[in-house]
């Protein structure tokens, strides 16, 4: 019943309430769409699957890649010599499978469709969710469709231009012994691929993850702060299972971005305290 109140108050006037399943026939419809939205930017993505693999997905694994060069002359400018210069190697990826590159094309093609068009499945997830909110909670979530976008898509890009170089440099140049020749599969890295890039940037939600907690009141920014140094251990963690390296520099360049965001996420569950008790 709590649910259906909740749903409820989508429609203030009594005469249009919606029953529960009325409400869940409205959500369906938001999910087709964004489904019919995510293949529409999926067939995109597989038409032009050739340039995407080639110029997209495999650049982060050349020496030259524009983010490789870039941490290289940071690193020099900065007194540092060639600590996060990337060791040229050569990548080449095989498929055991013969169904394994149609399989990958498949799954690259959603992935991308997916990335594509994730500002607007989540503007259809608001609009279903915002007609339950009160006028005072809509202006206070204004903006978040851009907010969220622009989390995601730094997390994204962060990914791919931070991430996928280090753990390329890092498996190809790691070697238990010189007889063992590294040759992963095409599907292996796309796996990886995906978690350094789609994965990454739903992780980069986490400020407004926390700001929604500390709303319903499961946290708080007291308690944020308490255990901030359990919080800096298991970024920590984190950073060195995302970029496995022994380098303390490519760890610390994870380990950054994954602690400011924790520490957004403070600032944002103590602004909703303070929102609430203005209310109160």
């Amino acid at each position: 019943m709590a649910l259906l109140d909740f749903f409820n108050r989508r429609t203030p006037d009594p005469q249009t309430e919606m029953s529960f399943l009325d409400h869940l026939e409205e959500l369906r419809w938001h999910i087709i769409r964004s489904v019919v939205a995510m293949l529409i930017c999926a067939i995109f993505v597989f038409a032009y699957s050739d340039y995407v693999v080639d110029d997209v997905l495999f650049a982060p694994t050349r020496p030259d890649f524009i983010s490789a060069q870039w941490l290289c002359r940071i690193g020099q400018q900065i007194g540092i010599g060639q600590v996060l210069c990337f060791e040229p190697v050569k990548t080449q990826f095989l498929e055991t499978t013969m169904t394994g590159q149609f399989i990958a094309s498949f799954t690259l093609a959603l992935i991308g469709g997916f990335i594509l068009s994730f500002p607007y499945i989540f503007w259809e997830f608001w609009r279903f969710i915002r007609p339950a909110l009160s006028e005072q909670e809509k202006k206070k979530t204004r903006g978040v469709i851009f907010w969220v976008s622009l989390l995601f898509f730094t997390g994204v890009l962060f990914g791919y231009f931070i991430l996928t170089p280090f753990m390329v440099n890092f498996y190809f140049n790691y070697k238990l012994s010189s007889q063992i020749v590294i040759m992963p599969s095409f599907s292996d890295y796309l796996e990886n691929l995906i978690y350094t890039t789609a994965g990454v940037g739903v992780l980069f939600q986490m400020p407004l993850l926390v700001m929604l907690l500390a709303r319903i009141g499961i946290v708080s920014a007291a308690f944020l702060r308490h255990y901030r140094r359990h919080a800096f251990v298991i970024i920590l963690i984190a950073a060195a299972i995302i970029t496995p390296s022994t380098d303390p520099f490519s760890l610390t360049i994870v380990t950054i971005p994954l602690y400011l965001l924790f520490e957004a996420s403070i600032i944002l569950a103590g602004r909703v305290k303070r929102e609430e008790e203005e209310w109160s």
